[in-house]
């Protein structure tokens, strides 16, 4: 019932809609107005009968039977009130009630006309005021009126204060059961409206919960959001479909699948995993963690983290998104295995064709044409030699690159003003002038090789980039616990697109930068990042770029210099 059938029109649905409410709502009404009667004459006839039985056991002066007649219309009337289905009788039929109560009430005053009896009258007049609106106190007050005037008239009275002060209080309590009656409609329409409004914001409300719910468990990638009492308030689907897969690649751990750092060898410790980051209030981007023993099946997460405020700028807690990129870096580790090997069986043919070719050019029978030859043919080996090299460093893991380091207590301007000193004749050609004013002392805890390298890539890199007659400018500077090495340039700069992707191996940002292997800079981030150190970008179109280089001033507790 209430569901409208297939071929109904959606008008005549909504009609019919409305039509139900509206018969709810007058049913309500209906009830209330039974319900209204009923109490209202009870409470007189209560009254009423207190009253009579007092009468019946003492002395009265008045006249017996017409003050009894008046009890017996009451307690008709409330009988009446009882019996009647006032829901099916019309609204205006229920004043009668109190009307005739009206009249029962004069004939007990008549019995007894010095007597309080008129003070009955209360009930029936507030009941007209408040439930019939103005009509009703106007005809309170002409009915109040009319009978004090001929009660007057009949008794033959002098009008004194007296005689005027119980209509007077009759239409003053009235009135205000008159206004109180308007404030409590005024206020039910109100609480009416607050309610629908309350509804539709309900139902807005849920049905943007089940939106939400529903992409949610659409996407692949699973979603925690963390309560700021660090509760797990919302889940999806995606999330439980990958913790499924953890315990099932790994059955023999149970629920305590052990997990590993990005290299899958490091073992995470419990207070480094993402979740419990995140119950610590930080916030991070791509966590990549190893779930699964190192002998067995694996999987790897890129987990993220993001910290939530509410309209007052308050903690509101977190949400934890994680996807599973185990192909991905699968794929990955593949391709770098691939290139290493490749790489490696190229080196020992190419180190042996530099050798022969340095002893043909040492030949002093070599004609001087041959000798040139040979020259170009060393440079372009060397160079496939460098590369080779490079792509060799890239494929090697961080762990790798980690535990190559010699570090020893150094000054960055060294290193730097060397670098500078190297690549001077190359910066001359195109009048690119080294601008070394910057260096100031800035000591490090580093392997000096590993930093050269890097600086010698940045300052190449700078030079290359770079418009003719520009200048570089390096600098450094510490502060004693760390220690920072600055490389800015004059030239082209990149865009944000480009920014985003630099570091990554292989790539190689626009038409002017297609020299080289695109893995100088993801060679140097490994090296900064394995003392501990970062390497960060700003860049320009236009204008140039900055690149700074952040590492340990001295050596961490336990470290041996």
């Amino acid at each position: 019932m209430g569901v409208p059938m297939q071929g109904d029109p959606p008008d005549d649905v909504a009609r019919s809609a409305r039509a139900r409410i509206g018969w709810l709502r007058e049913d309500f009404a209906d009830r209330t107005r039974a319900r209204a009667a009923t109490l209202n004459q009870l409470l007189l006839g209560s009254v009423v009968f207190v009253l009579g039985i007092l009468i019946a056991i003492g002395p009265f002066t008045g006249d017996i039977v017409l003050f009894f007649t008046g009890v017996v219309v009451v307690f008709v009337l409330t009988g009446a009130t009882l019996v009647i289905p006032w829901n099916h009788v019309g609204y205006g039929w229920v004043a009668v009630v109190p009307a005739v109560d009206i009249v029962a009430i004069t004939l007990m005053q008549l019995a007894a006309p010095g007597s309080a009896l008129g003070l009955l009258w209360i009930f029936p007049t507030t009941w007209l005021a408040a439930g019939f609106g103005l009509l009703g106190l106007f005809a309170v007050i002409v009915a109040i009126a009319g009978i004090v005037s001929v009660l007057a008239a009949l008794n033959e009275q002098q009008v004194t204060y007296a005689t005027v002060l119980l209509p007077l209080v009759l239409i003053a309590v009235a009135t205000t059961s008159h206004l109180a009656a308007r404030r409590s409609d005024a206020q039910r329409t109100l609480l009416a409206k607050q309610a629908r409004l309350l509804r539709r914001v309900l139902d807005r409300t849920r049905r943007q919960e089940q939106e939400v719910t529903e992409v949610l468990d659409a996407v692949d990638f699973g979603v925690i959001r963390i309560a700021p009492d660090g509760q797990v308030a919302v889940t999806n689907e995606a999330h439980g479909r990958l913790q499924q897969a953890i315990r099932s690649e790994d059955e023999d751990a149970g629920d305590d699948v052990p997990a590993f750092r990005d290299d899958g060898l490091t073992r995470l410790p419990q207070d480094e995993l993402p979740v419990e980051r995140a119950l610590r209030g930080e916030a991070f981007d791509g966590q990549v963690v190893w779930f699964g023993t190192e002998a067995g099946p694996r999987q790897a997460l890129s987990i993220t983290a993001r910290r939530l405020t509410d309209m007052s700028g308050e903690d509101a807690g977190a949400v934890v998104i994680s996807r599973d990129v185990t192909t991905e870096l699968n794929a990955l580790r593949a391709r770098d295995e691939l290139v290493a090997s490749v790489s490696h069986e190229l080196r020992t043919p190419l180190t042996s064709i530099l050798g022969y070719l340095d002893l043909a050019i040492e030949d002093p029978d070599l004609p001087e044409h041959l000798r040139s030859n040979l020259d170009i043919a060393e440079r372009n080996a060397e160079r496939l030699l460098g590369i080779i090299a490079d792509i060799l460093a890239a494929s090697s893991s961080s762990v790798s690159v980690e535990a190559s380091l010699a570090p020893v207590p150094i000054d960055a301007r060294e290193i730097v003003r060397a670098a500078a000193e190297a690549l001077a004749p190359r910066a001359a050609t195109r009048a690119i002038a080294i601008d070394t004013s910057g260096l100031e002392e800035a000591q490090l805890w580093a392997d000096p090789m590993r930093v050269r390298q890097v600086v010698d890539n940045l300052l190449s890199n700078a030079i290359t980039y770079n418009r003719e007659g520009g200048t570089v400018y390096l600098g450094t500077t510490g502060d004693g616990t760390s220690s920072w090495i600055l490389v800015r340039d004059t030239g082209m700069g990149m865009t944000d697109s480009e920014r985003a992707h630099l570091f990554q191996r292989f790539y190689k940002a626009g038409p002017a930068r297609r020299a080289g292997t695109g893995l100088g800079l993801a060679i140097s981030r490994d090296i900064v990042r394995a003392h501990g150190g970062e390497l960060g970008l700003h860049s320009t179109p236009g204008v140039g770029s900055t690149f700074i280089i952040k590492l340990p001033a001295k050596a961490p507790e336990g470290a041996t210099s």
